[in-house]
């Protein structure tokens, strides 16, 4: 395993730390794997501490519905980005990455190594390959476009964005409020489509992997479809016993839900179950559903990165991924 080198304070935490991920769909099971990789360092030695890599666990409140590891968990392993922004704040992805940053370093100066868990394929392309900043927010364009979409009228601006840029329209789900306004954001600021300032960004970089990809290590939990499906339902019915409608009820009632934390799965249909607007089982079933297709989404993500794929049903599951994040 490799030792932690001087710290050149001059570059990004980012380029100086060995990058591993455990990434996979929802409901494969990598978070009580990440634990389990990092209690075997602690025996070797190593101080290996869990960076969530999910865009939902970083807000507080947002426990039972997003799989949060609770404390007991957590094994004694150090867990960091989780409730580090209340459900009002806007947080997207250059705060995620800001955050990563400072917690790299406070783990550089420890001597404690990464291991980033978790299944939001934007947060790790952006760790591995940096960040298109486009054009700085303008407030007021933004505001006019959140007030257009609140009104009713995003599918009026998913036509919109069809029009101007179709590539980012057949990427960005119908349902992403955010990435919707942003992408049409953009648009309007510089009369240039977001997927073209993209693959100008990207072939500046050279369009092949940069030195922080070739170096990471991905390890990504592979199940059968049906296998997992039927892993998602059981894990959605035990989260509705759970508390998750009363959570979900409370949240939502008070408004406590901002431009981001609005988008997290399975909400608005919990809060209905706990007001009694809707039967258990219809419940179940659109959360259920709503998570497969998000997990396909997810494995859609993972398909554009080098990613050592392992069956958690594996008897030696455990070693198989140690080997695959060059652990041992």
């Amino acid at each position: 395993m490799d030792k932690s080198p001087e710290i050149d304070e001059t570059e990004s935490p980012l380029d100086r730390v060995q990058l591993r991920f455990l990434v996979g769909p929802t409901g494969a099971g990598k978070s009580e794997l990440g634990v389990e990789l990092a209690r075997r360092a602690a025996g070797r030695g190593t101080g290996l501490e869990i960076v969530a890599l999910d865009s939902m666990t970083v807000y507080r409140g947002l426990d039972v519905g997003t799989a949060k590891p609770a404390a007991a968990e957590r094994g004694g392993v150090p867990h960091h980005l989780l409730d580090v922004a209340d459900p009002t704040d806007r947080f997207d992805l250059h705060a995620y990455v800001a955050l990563v940053e400072a917690t790299l370093a406070g783990m550089e100066e420890r001597g404690a190594l990464p291991l980033f868990v978790g299944g939001t394929g934007l947060y790790l392309a952006a760790l591995v390959r940096g960040l298109f900043q486009g054009p700085p927010i303008d407030p007021v364009l933004r505001e006019r476009l959140e007030a257009e979409a609140a009104d009713g009228g995003l599918e009026e601006q998913r036509e919109r964005l069809r029009d101007v840029d179709p590539e980012a329209h057949a990427r960005i789900h119908p349902r992403d409020v955010r990435r919707t306004v942003r992408a049409l954001e953009v648009y309007e600021q510089t009369g240039v489509p977001l997927s073209e300032h993209q693959h100008q960004w990207s072939a500046q970089r050279g369009g092949s992997k940069g030195t922080r990809e070739r170096r990471a290590r991905i390890a990504g939990l592979e199940l059968p479809t049906d296998v997992l499906d039927e892993r998602i339902r059981e894990r959605t019915s035990r989260m509705l016993d759970a508390g998750w409608p009363e959570e979900a009820r409370a949240l939502v009632d008070a408004g406590a839900l901002g431009p981001s934390a609005v988008q997290a799965l399975g909400y608005a249909t919990a809060a209905s179950l706990g007001r009694g607007e809707i039967e258990r089982d219809a419940a179940l079933d659109e959360i259920a559903l709503r998570t497969r297709q998000f997990a396909r989404r997810q494995r859609t993500w993972f398909r554009k990165f080098d990613v050592a794929r392992i069956d958690p049903r594996e008897p030696r599951v455990v070693e198989a991924l140690e080997d695959a994040l060059d652990l041992t």
